[in-house]
């Protein structure tokens, strides 16, 4: 398995490589964000051919990361707008402008695929077709309603998948892919902050004082899956050395306390509430490794949950999503 390299800075801040530094290690270049070395891939001929390729990717990967029912055929924009401006509560209103989005974005992929037939039959499209604004007006319509749709763990949106459409479609390829390397190492950044706020605050309760490892090696790998696509050849020892690492930490044991120690813990932490908090960092280091990018809301309240379990014994409620 393929290791993430991590910048280990000098004594002098001017001896530390600048963002967007290319160097190759083992025989693989890599590239430099947030302080992680990032596996890079070759860049495709900036065609409209790659960019359906890429466009119908980036499709598959958004509905499966968002929540259910949002994979609206874009034959059906007219009806799903329509329903979206009839509708009052402001709950389904929600969901009705992320399945709007869903319908823009298919619109999008439906256009753009017809375009690269017409290519591939001799036809000169132009950048300023007909077609080309109208496809570029629908994946901008999708990314400007894609704040309305939450991750399938009903946490947060991750307005990133959305906003990627666009600019595959709208800027060359090769500041495509550069856009992306930024966003894995924001989700590698993310990634060891939740695993640092894990070790910070249960490894002080006994109970829990042998989990450090546990939490590690899962953000070691769930970094390496971040930066591996499902096509690489190393996926398979990848993603099986994430899913039992992840097991690993969910099946974790509190260590047994004898009485006198439960008696001497002030706050009297319960450890079914730190079994659940060690799950739910699970999950969210689980989801920001397959999205292959942050998600600062939930990371932030993750943290904030752990703090408050440290010093409280009980971790807060988590708040339902609010309509926006």
């Amino acid at each position: 398995m393929t290791s993430v390299h991590q910048l280990e800075c000098p004594s002098k801040v001017d001896e530390k490589p600048a963002e967007g530094t290319r160097r190759m290690f083992d025989g693989e270049e890599r590239v430099l964000y947030e302080g992680y070395w990032i596996k890079t891939y070759p860049v495709p001929a900036d065609t409209l051919e790659a960019k359906k390729r890429l466009i119908e990717g980036l499709t598959r990967r958004l509905f499966n990361h968002t929540e259910h029912g949002l994979n609206i055929p874009g034959t059906r924009l007219k009806e799903a707008k329509a329903a979206h401006e009839a509708e009052t509560d402001p709950a389904r209103k929600r969901v009705k402008a992320a399945m709007l989005a869903g319908a823009y974005f298919n619109r999008a992929a439906d256009i753009f695929r017809r375009l690269v037939e017409l290519q591939a039959d001799g036809v000169e499209i132009r950048s300023d077709d007909a077609l080309m604004r109208e496809c570029g007006r629908c994946l901008l319509d999708a990314m400007e309603l894609g704040r309305f749709v939450l991750h399938r763990s009903g946490e947060e949106g991750i307005d990133e998948l959305w906003g990627e459409p666009f600019r595959a479609f709208s800027i060359p390829l090769e500041d495509f892919y550069e856009s992306r390397y930024i966003k894995i190492g924001q989700a590698m950044r993310d990634i060891d902050r939740i695993a640092g706020a894990m070790v910070t605050n249960f490894t002080q309760i006994p109970a829990f004082s042998g989990i450090s490892c546990l939490v590690r090696d899962l953000a070691e790998v769930a970094k390496v899956k971040a930066e591996n696509l499902r096509t690489d050849r190393d996926i398979f020892d990848v993603w099986a050395q994430l899913v039992t690492a992840a097991e690993r930490l969910a099946n974790y044991t509190p260590l047994p306390q004898p009485l006198e120690c439960r008696k001497a813990d002030p706050r009297g932490h319960r450890v079914s509430d730190g079994l659940q908090l060690i799950r739910q960092g699970r999950d969210l280091i689980f989801y920001i490794a397959r999205a292959r990018t942050p998600m600062p809301k939930s990371t932030r309240e993750y943290i904030e949950r752990c703090a408050t379990y440290l010093e409280t014994g009980r971790i807060p409620l988590m708040p339902a999503p609010l309509p926006v």
